[in-house]
């Protein structure tokens, strides 16, 4: 990017948007990222890779062209489970009908639905419950053979080829990354990826296996594991410990655990995440309403500010602008529930849990350093009210410990490393800035370029905040306040 002009959204809640045939024009990115687009989300469950490699070039080269950082996440698919394909799709299961699930390769005629899960008949057994689209249609098994399971439809519906399966609580035998995971992984590393989505992740172990991959290949990625199984909630402590992001995936999560409990989840995963200091995105049919209409439901509208209140770093539209009709007005629509909820949020005093456990950590003398730095900034900018942090970074881990205070000033986080630069725009109210850090001017030029950019005036406060004795990751040990 132009090293020195501020481009900075209207919003400091990130939008994730999902690019597909209804967004991946250059005349239709251009405009989404004028709206409030963050982060490009590449679904690779879905298209060819040829595509996928036209539109990574579409989104880079929209994005320089509007000087603006447009960060690429490919999604890898796990081992999703699905419905094979359909003859005369929809197919409609009606109540009490009887159907037939196969693991052999053939189209579903009749009765007869194909699944893409070899091992089906050793993970169910009479009485297991079968869910279809997103737990949509609900199936209960009534007799297991070799290759097929039968079942009796519970709550039926229409159902389109490919769509997912999930088997609440039961064994999976298949290991995550799948290999057909890998092999995606690697045509992305090829196009210079670094931010990977671990889908169906159960473990620290499977975010070890996805970052050993690419180191293998001499490359270090980013990682954003998908929480959307039971046993991933269960583990979610140690998976924080290893991955560098989380995805709260409500909709395969909705069937893997009990929908009733999928709220409380949100908020208890955000709340560990926050803690640990890793960005977490909240996803899936923020606004699904959109796909079709001009305007959310109030309910969808509420659920993208109660995120942003439990202190999510961002927010993910998927088929609202993936293929959704109008996916421009959908990423408005977000970012100005965004803005609101965002000015509102000292009012609603939602985020003082974190300032409190680490008030609490501190008494008890067990804070490090940088913790105690993250804290006395975000208490500096909120009572000061100071528009602007200023942080030269080694690695981005005391960049993200400030930024899960959510504070209300910019966090502007430079470094000379592209990849960094990224991943760092992936947590809240953080704007990276790709930037050498050679001489003592670094500072006066970003105070200029805010000047310039009529950011600040003369009398307002900035906060520097770097690491002035130490070096190293989490070295960050001074703080100063500048009045311009």
């Amino acid at each position: 990017m132009g090293t020195m002009e501020f481009n900075l959204p209207h919003q400091k809640t990130k939008i994730v948007c999902t690019i597909g045939p209804s967004s991946r024009s250059a005349d239709v990115l251009e405009k989404m990222i004028a709206a409030g687009m963050s982060i490009a989300r590449l679904n690779f469950s879905h298209g060819s890779f040829d595509d996928h490699k036209k539109d990574i070039a579409t989104i880079r080269s929209t994005a320089a062209r509007l000087n603006r950082v447009v960060p690429l996440l490919v999604d890898l698919p796990g081992p999703k489970i699905r419905v094979g394909i359909l003859k005369d799709a929809p197919r409609m299961l009606e109540m009490g009908q009887q159907v037939t699930l196969t693991t052999k390769v053939q189209e579903g005629v009749g009765h007869i639905i194909p699944v893409s899960y070899r091992r089906l008949t050793e993970s169910v057994t009479p009485g297991s419950v079968v869910y279809l689209n997103d737990g949509f249609i609900e199936l209960n098994v009534e007799e297991v053979t070799d290759g097929e399971v039968v079942c009796r439809v519970i709550s039926g519906g229409p159902l389109l080829s490919r769509k997912g399966l999930n088997l609440p609580g039961a064994d999976m035998f298949v290991d995550t990354p799948t290999d057909d995971d890998f092999e995606k992984m690697e045509g992305a590393l090829g196009e210079g990826i670094n931010i990977f989505g671990i889908s169906f992740v159960e473990s620290a172990e499977t975010i070890e296996r996805a970052k050993a991959f690419a180191r293998n290949r001499g490359r270090e990625i980013y990682t954003v594991a998908k929480i959307e199984r039971a046993c991933a909630v269960d583990a979610i402590d140690d998976i924080l410990g290893v991955t560098d992001a989380i995805m709260v995936a409500r909709g395969d999560l909705g069937v893997e655990v009990p929908i009733e409990e999928v709220p409380a989840l949100q908020k208890e995963i955000i709340r560990k995440a926050n803690m640990a200091g890793r960005p977490v995105i909240t996803a899936t049919q923020m606004l699904e309403s959109m796909v079709d209409h001009t305007r959310p439901t109030r309910a969808e509208a509420t659920d993208v500010a109660n995120a942003i209140l439990d202190g999510t770093d961002a927010a993910m539209l998927s088929e609202e602008t993936a293929i959704g009709t109008y996916p421009v007005e959908t990423v408005s629509m977000m970012a100005r529930i965004a803005r609101v909820t965002e000015t509102k949020r000292k009012d609603i005093r939602s985020s003082t849990f974190l300032r409190n456990q680490l008030y609490h950590d501190v008494q008890k003398g067990r804070v490090s350093v940088p913790d105690m730095i993250s804290l006395n900034v975000a208490e500096t900018i909120r009572s000061l009210e100071t528009p602007f942090v200023l942080i030269p970074t080694e690695m981005g881990s005391t960049v993200r410990r400030i930024a899960r205070f959510k504070p209300e000033g910019w966090i502007i986080a430079s470094n000379p490393d592209g990849n960094i630069c990224d991943f760092l725009y992936f947590s809240y109210g953080v704007y990276p800035v790709m930037e050498e850090r050679a001489t003592g001017a670094w500072f006066d030029m970003i105070i200029d370029a805010l000047k310039d950019g009529k950011l600040v005036e003369r009398g307002d406060r900035v906060v520097l905040t770097e690491g002035r004795f130490a070096r190293g990751e989490g070295s960050t040990d001074s703080l100063a306040i500048i009045t311009i």
